[in-house]
């Protein structure tokens, strides 16, 4: 009976002892997980600011700023500030961490070609080799230059900057005309009219038909109401 009891007890007290070491594992590995948490900042962003406001930014995180030598080329942020960063902009990270950046040297500043008179396809290939953009492109119509060719640049060649409007030719604008029904009228008639406009008009063709005089329009291509550019062919067949 008293073993027993003793067994009992001791019983009891492992039970016991199991609970308190559990207890003791669990918040230590609670406090563990608090204490790790408490040291994780989140990384702030640094870009476009100075190294003074940066340093300032992340000195109450317990982060420490470092600046590597190497700048970088940025069209958007000006020479002097930050261009890029690492860990990157809402990472998270332990305190006493440092963040890499890197200092903008501003966009890349090129003198700029002679594009003038070039054709669009080679100035655009030229601008893209040397690292400038087209920051405009317009259009003019004139007989006075080549069509596709640039006829005005802003900035001027031997100038220095970052992009270029290019003003580009698309050739003197075609007229157009509707093809009128000459269906009946007199062929030579026709064909004088159209050849004083400035149409190659040309009567390919004589066709029997009972009941209509000779020389008169009969068939015409193109149709009556197509558009047709000036200088276009035109082919009529007269009844015989």
């Amino acid at each position: 009976m008293a073993l027993k009891s003793r067994v009992q007890n001791t019983g009891r007290l492992l039970v016991i002892g199991a609970f308190l070491l559990a207890t003791y594992v669990l918040f230590a590995v609670a406090g563990m997980r608090v204490a790790m948490k408490v040291r994780e900042v989140q990384v702030p962003d640094l870009r476009n600011h100075t190294v003074t406001e940066a340093t300032a930014s992340i000195a109450d995180d317990g982060l420490v700023l470092t600046v590597d030598e190497r700048g970088r080329l940025d069209p958007k942020i000006p020479a002097g500030r930050i261009a890029a960063q690492d860990p990157p902009a809402g990472a998270t990270t332990r305190r006493q961490r440092g963040v890499r950046v890197w200092l903008s040297q501003g966009p890349r500043i090129t003198t700029i070609p002679a594009l003038t008179g070039e054709t669009e396809r080679s100035a655009q290939l030229r601008l893209q080799e040397d690292g400038l953009t087209v920051a405009a492109l317009s259009e003019v119509r004139s007989a006075d230059y080549p069509s596709g060719v640039v006829v005005s640049q802003e900035p001027p060649a031997a100038a220095h900057g970052t992009s270029v409007a290019l003003l580009v030719n698309r050739g003197e604008q075609a007229h157009s005309y509707v093809m009128p029904d000459l269906i009946g009228v007199a062929g030579a008639r026709a064909v004088d009219l159209l050849r004083s406009h400035g149409f190659r008009a040309t009567i390919v063709g004589e066709i029997p038909y009972p009941g209509i005089p000779a020389g008169i329009v009969l068939r015409q291509a193109p149709s009556s109401g197509f558009q047709i550019g000036a200088g276009e062919a035109i082919s009529l067949e007269i009844s015989r």
